[in-house]
């Protein structure tokens, strides 16, 4: 039994934690094994959103008032649910005093947003919560049957003489086996967080994934999973069946120069699942009447979300960009270049020019003008 250390991102205090790795199991997904905690025996508490509903099991030092998916109140639920325990958890990588300097340094990067939009950050509203996510492991076997295309040139003469060149394919059937293991594939638990937005906020390195503890919880919250497990369960062999294409794919392309018809056949065995943990941090925030939501990865510190653009920021490029297409039309088309306005020679009459050279310009430092 390992024995790990975790620093409550409220008090400071370093609570160290007995992680049991026996507890990090696969369950078979011909029953039902998730184990639950009865509502009197839990030390969090469910809270529930006046806004979007959401439900969270929150630690008891948990100072957190407002939703951090719409920026509501809090409310206590009208009765404490039973709470499904998590077979492992993803402890947070970032702590909340760099996870606020990249939120700042996220504002400074939106250059179309308007200018007092900087001022928003608030510490205390940028909460770090755990999102549920099912994980889902599959030893598959496949056959695939497709058709494979390889491009040949054909020469002919056309009707003025001229040989012309053309290129064809010709399709031949072909078939083939794969294996594959895949592990530890994601499906959120959540339907309070826009799924956009959640793929956006990038990838986890499962493999960092422990064993469950309570201790975790301490200073964040957890939302209750609200997407069920045979739903997430045809999600994920959606996700599967995709990358099993493309790998046939890849295998008729090896052999010819186009594939098409792709057709797999697969067999799932040995299918596993748990019920998962992973960090975020996630704020809402109100700006001239609209909500926006911010959402940034607890282990990698990627940070997505959607921002208000400034009126007055677009017109000035859309300004720019019109000044710029005008100037380039005016020198190209302008007076200056027309034939009409260029001075027509009479024979035996004389000009005189009077013609001004240019002086040569050496550009360095002692002879830049004062």
């Amino acid at each position: 039994m390992a024995t790990q250390s975790l620093k409550c991102p409220n008090c400071d205090k370093v609570v160290p934690i007995a992680g049991d790795q026996s507890r990090l199991v696969e369950h078979s997904l011909t029953q039902h094994a998730m184990k639950t905690i009865r509502a009197s025996e839990k030390t969090t508490h469910t809270m529930e959103c006046r806004g979007c509903g959401a439900r969270i099991e929150v630690d008891g030092t948990s100072r957190a008032a407002e939703c951090p998916f719409c920026g509501s109140d809090y409310v206590l639920a009208d009765r404490e649910a039973d709470a499904v325990i998590p077979d492992g958890v993803l402890p947070f990588q970032v702590d909340k005093n760099r996870v606020g300097e990249l939120f700042r340094q996220w504002l400074k990067g939106r250059w179309l947003a308007p200018g007092e939009l900087k001022h928003l950050y608030q510490k205390d509203r940028l909460q770090g919560i755990y999102v549920p996510y099912w994980t889902f492991d599959a030893k598959v076997n496949a056959r695939y049957t497709a058709l494979g295309g390889r491009h040949r040139t054909v020469t002919r003469k056309g009707a003025d003489g001229k040989t012309e060149h053309r290129i064809v394919t010709d399709w031949y059937p072909t078939s083939g086996n794969l294996r594959h293991f895949f592990d530890d594939i994601l499906v959120p638990a959540s339907e309070k967080i826009d799924a956009r937005l959640l793929r956006r906020t990038g990838y986890y390195g499962t493999q960092q994934i422990v064993s469950y503890a309570p201790e975790y919880l301490s200073g964040y919250g957890a939302e209750c999973y609200t997407v069920d497990l045979n739903v997430a369960h045809s999600e994920a062999v959606g996700t599967m069946e995709r990358e099993l294409e493309s790998m046939a794919r890849s295998e008729v392309l090896s052999r010819y120069d186009e594939a098409a018809d792709i057709c797999v056949r697969a067999d799932y065995q040995e299918e596993t699942y748990k019920h998962v943990l992973l960090p975020m941090y996630s704020t809402a925030y109100t700006y001239k009447g609209k909500q926006y939501r911010v959402l940034i990865n607890g282990q990698s510190g990627r940070v997505e979300g959607d921002y208000p653009k400034s009126p007055v920021r677009i017109g000035m490029i859309v300004f720019a960009v019109l000044l710029i297409l005008a100037l380039v039309y005016w020198y190209s088309s302008g007076p200056h270049m027309r034939a009409d306005t260029l001075p027509v020679w009479e024979e035996g009459q004389l000009y005189d020019y009077e013609i001004e050279e240019e002086a040569a310009w050496a550009y360095s430092e002692d002879n830049l003008p004062t």
